[in-house]
């Protein structure tokens, strides 16, 4: 009896297990099931919930295994077959440079310098620097390198360097005034070309002095003043000719040193005076002497009252006018009468002496 009461109890207990075990087992396939078509392979191949792709989309794609997300597994089929190589591609025409910002890199190539302001300090070099540059045809240094005189060592290739960019048709120049004295640089220059055109600006011996001075005395307010520093003795009459400012202006001596390795045909003389009062003319004559066109006329200059100086005015490449910078056109130091007297005296020879070998008389008497 009792075996019977417990038998209609239910089913023997491995069926009912069996049974418990296949329901469960069916309810959880079908859940994972479930999310693998919800959740992982979507239309779009991305997941709702994780916003990743978990698994490929497309023929062979079942649902129901993961696939990493780094190496995505190819669908079942026939190996693909190895792409066909690419035609090489033809090679581009090189770009016409375009105009770009200041920084941007010009046409053209690096050249040594064809032609050189070579002097003489205080004369007026930085004005027909200035000048010249806005001749389409000339491409100037703004800076003054002092290659022959402080930086030879550097080597050309050094030089080159510094040098503007210019095409076939341009000139490079540069302005360095103390090659004028420099007893080295004749020969460096001949060295680099046999051909250099020269250029120096000359001016009245005691007025550029007294520039010179005055230039100085503005970074040194502590120096002796010009009187004493001219003479060896005043009372005498002796000029301190080892003074600088003196020494520079005995232009007939520093050429001599020129005349050894170039022709005077090869060096144009520029008055500073006349750089004043006629811009135009003495401008044209430097053109002339580098071979380039009379670009630079009348039209391009005006007189500047406040410097007491020429100034270019507005060109294509330039929306202001250009002028000379603050320290040029200063007022000199006023100078005893006699001391200019006793310096006139004492240049006159050389002046003459001048005059005569570059065959211009420059009236400075």
């Amino acid at each position: 009896m009792a075996s019977r009461a417990l038998g209609r109890a239910g089913p023997p207990p491995p069926r009912r297990a069996r049974r418990f075990v296949f329901a469960f087992t069916l309810s959880l396939s079908c859940s994972y099931l479930c999310y693998s078509l919800l959740c992982c392979c979507e239309p779009w191949g991305r997941s709702r919930l994780l916003g990743a792709p978990r698994c490929p989309h497309g023929p062979g794609a079942g649902g129901h295994t993961l696939v990493p997300k780094s190496r995505p597994r190819a669908p079942p089929g026939p190996a693909p077959s190895a792409p066909a190589p690419r035609a090489p591609r033809a090679p581009r025409a090189p770009r016409a440079p375009a105009a770009g910002p200041p920084g941007a890199q010009r046409p053209g190539t690096k050249r040594l310098p064809q032609a050189l302001i070579v002097g003489v300090k205080k004369g007026g070099t930085r004005a027909v620097l200035e000048f010249i540059r806005a001749h389409p045809d000339v491409r100037a240094l703004g800076t003054e390198p002092h290659f022959f005189d402080r930086n030879y060592g550097r080597g050309l290739r050094w030089y080159r360097s510094l040098m503007p960019r210019t095409l076939e048709s341009q000139i490079t120049l540069e302005k360095t005034p103390s090659y004028f004295v420099t007893q080295e640089a004749p020969r460096r220059i001949f060295n680099m070309s046999r051909d250099t055109k020269l250029i120096v600006v000359v001016r009245d011996p005691v007025t550029r002095a007294i520039s010179d001075y005055t230039q100085t005395l503005s970074k040194k307010p502590d120096i002796p003043t010009f009187e004493v520093l001219s003479f060896r003795n005043r009372t005498q009459g002796l000029v301190d000719a080892s003074w600088g400012a003196i020494r520079i202006g005995l232009y007939v001596l520093h050429l001599q040193s020129w005349l050894r390795y170039f022709p005077l045909t090869q060096i144009h003389f520029v008055s500073g005076e006349r750089l004043i009062v006629d811009p135009a003319g003495e401008m044209g004559r430097v053109q002339d002497f580098l071979g380039v066109r009379r670009f630079l006329t009348d039209k391009h200059f005006y007189f500047n009252k406040t410097k007491g100086f020429p100034c270019l005015k507005k060109t294509e490449s330039s929306l202001l006018p250009r002028c000379l910078g603050k320290s040029k056109g200063r007022t000199h130091v006023q100078i005893d009468p006699e001391v200019i007297d006793q310096l006139r005296e004492f240049y006159r020879p050389y002046n003459i002496k001048f005059y005569e070998t570059v065959g211009q008389d420059f009236r400075w008497e």
